[in-house]
Formats: C-alpha cells, sequence, structure tokens
C-alpha cells in the first residue's frame, strides 16, 4: 500500500491473486467500484477494494455471475439487504450443480457400457481388422433425451409428443 492509504492495480492485483485485467473488468461490470486516480492517472484503489474482490471471487467460486453480483452488490452498498435474493440465487445453482451430477453419471454409465460394447468388439475382430468403434458411438443425446422420457412417464408424467 502507498503512503497516501491506497493500493496501485499491481498491488492489489497481487494481494488478491488476479490480474489487473480483471480488475478493470470487475469495474467495468460494476462489482468493483471505479478508483480514483492520481496525478499520473494510475488508478488507486482504496483498501477495502481487497475485500470486495476477495468476495468477488468467493461468490463466483460457487457459481454466482458478475451480472447477478453487480445487482446484489449496487444494491447493498445503496443501504439495501438483498439477502433473499441470494439466497434464491444459490438455491438456483445447487439446483443446476445437482442437475450436472445427475447428467454426468449418466454419461458415465454411458461410457461404461460403451466400452464393455468397444471390449467385446475388439475381442470378436480378426487382427488387423478395424472394429469401428467411433462409428459404433450411439447418440448419448438421444438416449438420455429417451431415457429422461422414459422417467418421466414412470413418475406420472404426460408422455411427450
Amino acid at each position: 500500500m502507498s503512503k497516501n492509504g491506497f493500493w496501485s492495480s499491481g498491488e492489489l492485483a497481487e494481494l488478491a491473486g488476479v490480474s489487473t485485467d480483471t480488475l478493470r473488468h470487475y469495474e467495468r461490470k460494476g462489482v468493483l467500484a471505479r478508483p480514483r486516480r492520481s496525478s499520473n492517472r494510475y488508478r488507486q484503489y482504496p483498501s477495502e477494494a481487497l475485500q470486495r474482490v476477495q468476495l468477488v471471487r468467493r461468490a463466483l467460486s460457487v457459481g454466482f455471475t458478475l451480472d447477478e453480483l453487480a445487482r446484489i452488490l449496487k444494491e447493498r452498498d445503496h443501504g439495501g439487504a438483498p439477502c433473499e435474493e441470494v439466497r434464491h440465487l444459490a438455491t438456483q445453482k445447487l439446483s443446476n450443480v445437482e442437475k450436472q451430477l445427475r447428467d454426468l453419471m449418466t454419461l458415465r454409465n454411458d461410457l461404461r457400457a460403451t466400452l464393455r460394447d468397444w471390449d467385446e468388439r475388439l475381442a470378436n475382430r480378426s487382427k488387423g481388422e478395424r472394429a469401428g468403434l467411433l462409428e459404433s458411438l450411439p447418440d448419448m443425446r438421444a438416449s438420455r433425451r429417451n431415457s429422461h422420457t422414459v422417467n418421466l412417464k414412470g413418475k406420472g408424467a404426460k408422455e411427450k409428443k
């Protein structure tokens, strides 16, 4: 920190573990206040900017977007309490993560089945003969859509037409 109690862009970036480009991007997105400028036009960030960048980094790491954070932080900076919105957004993020986990488990199972098929194809081919592994790949998207429809049917949902 300089003698006047402010961080330069380079100092703040190093302390926060980001680049100076990231700091400028945060300014443009509205999650970091535009800093004052020195007489030579260098950015000078107040000491609390470090905590703000760290807060933004933590929020990004759990799935918040810069646009969401800009809206939330603006309200907070103007004296509001956007806690309900933060909680609602976090709930949506958890739901998305759970869906991604289900999709990944389906992909894992599909890949296991494909590898079993390929092992059989490789074991049954003649020496030097192609097994056509890539050509035998199923359309995983179609099989996931079909399994999703089957699962929905089992839960009492109407069949897709």
